[in-house]
């Protein structure tokens, strides 16, 4: 390792500085879906609105009811109609879950409990102790935070969101981002078996997928050619509609490696360059302007890995998020081997017993990559580790 190459905890602490949140917007909660939430929601009503019955059957006052005894059946209440006025005593009214507790009651006996007669209806022995009612309020209080801002909605959010009855939620503005692949090597899926010495661009539409996946909006995705003059020029365009531009490969030192270059007329500093990592070690990050830019190495598992572990914390971060790793302890199922001088992301699978470390770690593998779902972090110059042993552990 070389003093100037930084570790992955150097370049993380590096992200946290300069990643600033985006601006914010307010947007109808039909659109919230993948959004981080700027602002606490807070519940406009109770849940539930009122006392409800959780089940269908009949709503009691229970110190007036004797078992096997008719009792008169004085209405109905169904949700969104209730049974107008006070339960009489000594009556029931037929009552459908989630309608309201009429008043004067204070349990639901179930329908399998109850044998109807016209209007009147007797209960068997053994209806209670439970009543059946889910009490207004208990499961939240208007005013009451749902939802904490740095909240990403998903499908259980939304519930929450949804029932807290707004109509607009806040949250920061969704990442704009662009992706170029460079290389004369590179073709369209599909049609690289028409072009010898090509290859599919495998990992353009990977990376848009994730970034998708991490709450972005993906304005450009494109492949461009080693030429440096028509780089720079692509470069300026992407820069003025994309909050990040992400460039894979050509990030080496080698005479037709342009990632860097192309950004330099548009003044990019680096925040860093080249990590003690593996896979990975090319990877960057630079601003031009107030735009953003990432390098992501040229081989396909590299460039997916630094992607998880620099691009999605970014995007996070862009709209409010913290953009920390959740890293877990995990048993592992098979041996790791020894680590050298940088530390290592080992791809691995989890099967039955734990992780099991994927067999080919070679930064330009494609195939194995599909069955990768962890991601192993080895300190370097760790020892090898037997099946067993606990490590830390990323979701893939």
């Amino acid at each position: 390792m070389t003093a100037a190459m930084k570790t992955f905890d150097e370049a993380s602490a590096l992200i946290a500085s300069h990643v600033a949140p985006l601006e914010i917007e307010t947007v109808p909660l039909s659109a919230g879906a993948g959004r981080v939430l700027a602002a606490d929601i807070r519940a406009a009503i109770p849940s539930p609105r009122h006392s409800v019955s959780a089940m269908d059957g009949y709503a009691v006052r229970e110190s007036n009811i004797a078992v096997g005894e008719p009792v008169q059946v004085a209405g109905e209440a169904r949700p969104g109609a209730p049974f107008a006025g006070v339960l009489p005593a000594g009556e029931a009214v037929r009552i459908f879950t989630g309608a309201p507790l009429p008043d004067g009651a204070d349990c639901v006996i179930m329908q399998e409990y109850a044998q109807r007669d016209a209007d009147t209806v007797r209960f068997a022995a053994g209806f209670g102790p439970a009543k059946h009612v889910r009490q207004r309020g208990s499961d939240f209080e208007e005013g009451a935070v749902l939802l904490r801002r740095g909240t990403r909605l998903d499908a259980k959010t939304l519930v929450a969101a949804a029932a807290a009855d707004v109509a607009e939620i806040t949250v920061h503005r969704q990442p704009a981002i662009a992706i170029i692949a460079t290389g004369d090597e590179l073709a369209e899926p599909g049609s690289a078996q028409l072009a010898p010495y090509t290859i599919p661009d495998s990992t353009s539409l990977a990376i848009a997928s994730l970034a998708q996946d991490a709450g972005a909006r993906v304005t450009s995705r494109c492949r461009a050619q080693d030429d440096l003059p028509a780089l720079e020029r692509q470069a300026g365009e992407l820069l003025e509609s994309a909050d990040i531009v992400i460039v894979i490969g050509g990030a080496s030192v080698g005479d037709r490696d342009f990632a860097k270059p192309m950004f330099a007329p548009h003044g990019l500093a680096l925040v860093f360059d080249r990590l003690a990592i593996k896979p990975g070690k090319p990877v960057w990050l630079g601003r031009a302007g107030a735009r953003l830019v990432l390098g992501l190495p040229g081989n396909p598992s590299s460039a997916m890995v630094t992607a998880r572990l620099f691009l999605v914390p970014i995007l996070e971060r862009l709209q409010g998020g913290e953009g920390y790793h959740a890293w877990r302890d995990m048993p592992l199922a098979t041996p790791l081997p020894a680590t050298g001088d940088r530390e290592t992301f080992a791809r691995a699978h989890w099967g039955q017993a734990g992780l099991e470390v994927l067999g080919n770690q070679d930064s330009g593998v494609q195939g194995g990559l599909a069955r990768a779902d962890w991601l192993i972090r080895c300190p370097s110059s760790q020892a090898g580790l037997e099946a067993g042993n606990t490590v830390s552990a990323l979701l893939l």
